[in-house]
């Protein structure tokens, strides 16, 4: 009788230890997708600034039609884009379209100094640190919950009951803000010194 109350015992541990593992498979699959919904947000929010920023460099630039094209193209890639593996790929298509945006920006100083570019930018500049911000929390998570899915005993309940690993969510930065020139002091550079003067030439002797 106690060999079977024992083995009821380990049962018993057992089945409570899948049900609390289970269960916080669940719950770290749901903070998951609500981490990422957050980066769908502020994605959503550049999206909605893209249009805008568009229409204000083409004012400048209007016979730069290649870059509003690839620009407009992978907004509207990353727009339909689905899953986070797909999704990272667009967005970085998007990045590296409104690098070339921002270039073209530059050979412009009237457009630099317009105070609605410089308001889209800003606003594009927050809603970047906000992605990004959102994309670590999201990849914190994917980490704790693939490497249960990996790690024993977790990794029997996940076989069990189809809890795969969870896709990464890496996008590149647009802009980036410039810091503060380095200063070497253990190699100072070095300032030109100016030519010498030429000689002066002697007097003239008077003619006898």
């Amino acid at each position: 009788m106690v060999a079977v109350y024992v083995i009821l015992g380990l049962a018993v541990l057992i089945g409570l230890i899948a049900v609390v593992s289970y269960n916080r498979f669940v719950a770290q699959k749901q903070m998951i997708k609500d981490s990422f919904s957050n980066i769908d947000t502020e994605l959503r929010r550049r999206y909605d600034l893209i249009p805008n920023l568009i229409e204000t460099v083409k004012g400048y630039a209007a016979h730069e039609r290649g870059v509003f094209e690839a620009v407009t193209q992978a907004r509207a890639a990353a727009i339909n884009a689905q899953g986070p593996a797909q999704q990272a790929q667009a967005e970085n298509m998007l990045s590296g379209a409104l690098k070339s945006l921002f270039a073209v920006a530059e050979a412009y100083p009237d457009l630099k100094a317009n105070q609605n570019f410089l308001a889209l930018q800003a606003e594009l500049s927050n809603t970047e640190d906000r992605i990004q911000t959102s994309r670590r929390f999201y990849n914190s998570n994917v980490r704790d919950y693939n490497t249960r899915v990996q790690k024993f005993p977790s990794s029997v309940i996940a076989g069990m009951f189809h809890f795969a690993a969870e896709e990464y969510f890496e996008i590149d930065e647009v802009i980036r803000e410039a810091g503060p020139p380095k200063v070497d002091f253990a190699n100072p550079p070095s300032v030109a010194t100016p030519p010498a003067a030429p000689p002066a030439s002697p007097p003239e002797q008077p003619q006898a």
